[in-house]
């Protein structure tokens, strides 16, 4: 009889071979033939009742254990940005135990509720037990609803606050996790997904009264996941953060170096001055300097504050709060250019021409100190003359900063930048959150001397360096494709007006047709169509240059408080000029592209929270106002319906076919218009409208509206919600009928 393994011996064994463990594999490595079998199966069924293994199909795995091969579910990214997952199926205590996704290049982007098959390893890390690697993904886990509960008799439903969902979900009694009616909720769809009828939800958290004041972004910022609470341990490294002093920078506290702001603004991240250059050679020239917050200093790579801030890619912004990429310890203060204090920048000194060509510039480390901190409106009428307290000791480097401007607007008529005039509009809040106006912001040169000098900042920060042979990421916005042009063509002929053919597109071209629209009727929708036309700009590694600036190479270098392509970019410059241990790490350098692509992404999560945003803030405003009349122009035809955006508050509200009358609408794609079948009436983009509020739903943001008049002409009035099908539509029906 051949000497049979201790169990000792079979336990250790397993342990290191989880992937061939089944009863034959064990007899295999052990060299157990026939009748011995006998004992190596008691063997196997003692160290399973005395726990110490667990068998799982045909293998056996040590207790507590994962198989090599194992169905997980993704977890949200941690406080660190890292991304776990847990396994789906789990007979021990508790959740089971977590899997840090080791993500490679080419692997699909995973989000959390994932279901993915990694192949799993052991850890080095003696807080991480698994290491996986991602096989393939094989679904995504349960939908994520936010919605309002509402008690039924039995159970309850959920009310989606999303206007694009277009079904309510069943919550049955058990699964309604305590909620009260009236609720705000977050829930996971359960059972099968549904192509008709109703879905059930299962309620995972209860987010409180909907109604509440401010909550509104609270529910952008919830839906679309956005981290709005700080770990203590981010808190606690911004708190230790000290003042910086002068040491081996360069001292910049002789320069006139203010902020212009919004006048609410909490935080100032750049500052800027312009002084007449006293070089002979370069008459009528200035030397403009601008200074940037070096974030870089207090945010060191790989530290808490930097996981959190890559975490959250930037800032978002809201009408009634900041949801801030920085804790305010840094942002709100040490990292605040504040007047009359000490602060640490970096700052480019440039040097312009008469004509506002930039001649050179360099970049230092320096420290600075504001002699004030302005709004754009103090800048504005000190630059015509009209001081106060602030302004006045700093009239004669105002009056400077705007002759630069002067000059650096010859240059910039010159490049021919993309020229839209969309005037913003400004949601004012009262203080308990409530929509009080929504106007327009005004919009004054002290506005585009601010961005010009930043635009050409952050075109100094991109040449310096591919100089200096530093990888960096561009900021990129590649020109429209074009399908989205030959779009735009059309909605300009219909305006008649003419986008030529045939030729490379230039923003001059796309200047010359705002230009021709500009004081017509038709010169919102043109801004519009030619904004919608645009591609997403985005940030990357490969250099594919700025199409709406006109700029062969461009950088974001601006504001590294609130955007994190900017700390990196900080980073660069700090690694390129030598110093300080501070700069971009080598595996930082390699990871650009993959950093580029997230950031790229929670930008646009932003900017999708914060236009939801305003369109509940709106639809909020004008609920008090269902049934009154309003001014617009069509902004939209799609075949389901039409969109009119509204003259007085920008706000766009749909209007469906079935509200149309009692004919029947064809829709053309091509030319994105709508013909009655009857009338031969033309409904397209640009067209004036006037409509009546039917409906405004502050939950979702939605505005429901009826069509009045359109082109200058009545829709004639009629039955609303149907539609007298053509005898096309007859023929075909009786044809199915005959079928049957």
């Amino acid at each position: 009889m051949k000497q049979l393994p201790t169990k000792e011996q079979v336990l250790e064994w397993i342990k290191e071979n989880p992937g061939q463990s089944s009863k034959r594999d064990v007899a295999r490595a052990f060299g157990i033939k026939g009748s011995d079998r006998i004992e190596l199966k008691r063997i196997l069924k003692d160290l399973t009742e005395e726990g110490h293994i667990e068998k799982k199909k045909r293998n056996y795995t040590g207790a507590g254990e994962l198989p090599p091969v194992s169905v997980m579910m993704v977890l949200p990214p941690d406080e660190n940005g890292d991304l776990f997952a847990r396994p789906l199926e789990w007979d021990g205590e508790g959740d089971g135990p977590r899997a840090l996704i080791m993500a490679k290049k080419g692997d699909p982007a995973l989000g959390a509720n994932d279901q993915v098959l990694l192949r799993l390893s052991p850890s080095n890390d003696p807080d991480v037990k698994y290491e996986g690697r991602l096989i393939r993904r094989i679904g995504t886990g349960p939908q994520r609803i936010l919605g309002i509960y509402r008690v039924g008799s039995e159970g309850g439903r959920l009310v989606p606050v999303d206007k694009k969902a277009d079904r309510e979900f069943i919550v049955p009694g058990a699964e309604a996790g305590g909620a009260k009616d009236g609720e705000l909720v977050e829930a996971e769809q359960i059972g099968k997904q549904r192509h008709a009828g109703l879905g059930k939800a299962r309620i995972v958290e209860r987010l409180g009264d909907p109604m509440a004041p401010k909550s509104i972004s609270l529910i952008a910022i919830h839906q679309h996941g956005i981290p709005d609470h700080f770990p203590d341990d981010v808190l606690a490294e911004a708190e230790t953060a000290k003042p910086v002093a002068l040491g081996n920078r360069t001292d910049l506290r002789h320069l006139p170096l203010f902020t212009i702001d919004p006048s609410d603004a909490r935080d100032h991240d750049d500052a800027i001055c312009a002084i007449p250059d006293d070089d002979p050679k370069n008459e009528g020239g200035h030397v403009v300097w601008v200074a940037i917050a070096d974030v870089a200093h207090y945010v060191r790579p790989g530290s808490q504050l930097d996981k959190e801030a890559r975490k959250r890619g930037n800032s978002s912004y809201f009408p009634d709060r900041v949801v801030p990429m920085l804790p305010d310890a840094l942002s709100g203060d040490l990292c605040s250019l504040h007047e009359g204090v000490d602060r640490a920048c970096i700052a480019v000194r440039i040097v312009l021409n008469a004509k506002g060509r930039r001649l050179h510039h360099e970049f230092y480390r320096g420290l600075m100190r504001s002699p004030a901190s302005l709004s754009y409106e103090q800048a504005q009428a000190a630059s015509q003359g009209k001081y106060d307290s602030a302004t006045e000791p700093l009239a004669g480097p105002i009056n400077d900063l705007f002759a630069a401007y002067a000059s650096a607007t010859k240059a910039r008529n010159e490049r021919q930048p993309l020229n839209l005039d969309l005037p913003e509009r400004q949601i004012v809040l009262s203080d308990e959150g409530v929509v009080t106006s929504v106007a327009f912001r005004e919009r004054f040169d002290a506005h585009k001397l601010v961005e010009e000098f930043m635009v050409t900042a952050n075109v100094c920060a991109a040449e310096t360096l591919e100089q200096k042979r530093q990888p960096l990421l561009y900021r990129v916005h590649e020109e429209p494709s074009p399908e989205k042009l030959e779009s735009l063509r059309e909605t300009a002929e219909s305006a008649g007006l003419t986008l030529p053919k045939g030729q490379v597109l230039k923003t001059s071209n796309l200047n010359k047709l705002l230009d021709a629209a500009a004081g017509t009727e038709d010169a919102e929708v043109i801004n519009l169509t030619v904004l919608r036309s645009m591609t997403q700009a985005y940030y990357g590694t490969d250099n594919f240059g700025h199409f709406g600036l006109n700029l062969k190479r461009y950088a974001h270098f601006t504001s590294p408080i609130r955007r994190y392509a900017d700390l990196l970019v900080h980073r660069a410059l700090i690694s390129a000029h030598g110093w300080g241990d501070d700069g971009l790490r080598p595996e930082d350098a390699e990871g650009l592209a993959d950093t580029g692509d997230w950031i790229s992404q929670t930008e646009r999560r932003s900017m999708l929270a914060e236009r939801d945003t305003t369109d509940r803030y709106l639809a909020a405003f004008l609920s008090e106002r269902v049934g009154n009349e309003f001014s617009g122009r069509v902004s939209g035809i799609a075949r389901f319906g039409l969109f009119v955006k509204l003259d007085e508050t920008g706000a766009d509200g749909m209007i469906p076919l079935s509200n149309l009358g009692r004919e029947y609408w064809v829709y053309d794609h091509e030319n994105k218009s709508l013909k009655g079948d009857r009338s031969g009436r033309v409904i397209s983009v640009g067209m004036p409208a006037t409509v009546r509020l039917a409906e405004a739903a502050p939950m979702t943001g939605g505005l429901l509206l009826e069509l009045i008049e359109v082109g200058g002409k009545p829709m004639p009035k009629g039955e609303s919600g149907r539609r007298a099908p053509s005898k096309k539509r007859k023929l075909v029906k009786g044809r199915k009928k005959k079928k049957r």
